[in-house]
């Protein structure tokens, strides 16, 4: 089987528990969607590959920072977004793990990542303000930064994360922000997930699409 490797707390720990199993005898190629995660799994025994060595994939697991009804996720909180995004849209399926607080009604009380190019940070950030407020949407759009310096990618780029409390249309949103041309990916997940398995106090949910 060819999988995708996600990233994050939750997809840390599918990792950590999938390596029990290669030790088993379970027989997969992982896929990771990050630096982090490429060590995680290297140090838990589990065989890798790079997306050109293995462009489609049966399944991406991995988690998310808010999940709605219709299974739309915002992801992008450890800046892996772009690689995930590319490793689930090269897979067959995909299916999110994650803990019942990351459900919600509506997106956008999970600050939105939005991947940037460092060239033009400022005018990419005017864009995306303009966006914003043209779909009646407000908050603050800030700059990571992670011990006083711009956090970077994997991929060598910055990430603005929009804090807009309510996203009630993240198609327009969506189509909106890839319009920009200094916006290199954001972190909403549309049509992505197939299933999520929900983490409850005392048992497991599994909704799907």
């Amino acid at each position: 089987m060819k999988l995708g490797l996600g990233s994050g707390r939750s997809a840390d720990q599918f990792t950590k528990l999938l390596g029990d199993r290669v030790r088993a005898g379970l027989n997969i190629v992982g896929v990771p969607t990050s630096e982090k995660t490429a060590r995680l799994a290297a140090s838990a025994g589990i065989a890798l590959a790079t997306l050109d060595q293995e462009p489609a994939l049966d399944l991406t697991v991995d988690g998310a920072d808010e999940i709605d009804p219709q299974l739309r996720l915002i992801k992008g909180g450890g800046g892996a977004l772009l690689r995930e995004k590319i490793v689930a849209a090269a897979s067959a399926r995909m299916i999110i793990v994650a803990e019942a607080a990351k459900r919600v009604t509506t997106l956008g009380a999970f600050p939105l990542p939005i991947e940037v190019v460092p060239f033009g940070l400022a005018a990419t950030r005017i864009a995306v303000e303009a966006v914003a407020s043209r779909l009646g949407l407000a908050g603050d759009i800030v700059l990571r930064n992670t011990a006083g310096v711009s956090f970077v990618t994997d991929g060598g780029h910055h990430i603005l994360d929009a804090s807009l409390a309510r996203i009630p249309d993240p198609e327009a949103l969506a189509v909106a922000l890839a319009r920009i041309p200094g916006v290199v990916e954001h972190g909403l997940f549309l049509d992505l997930a197939d299933a999520a398995i929900i983490g409850l106090d005392t048992d497991v949910e599994t909704l799907t699409r």
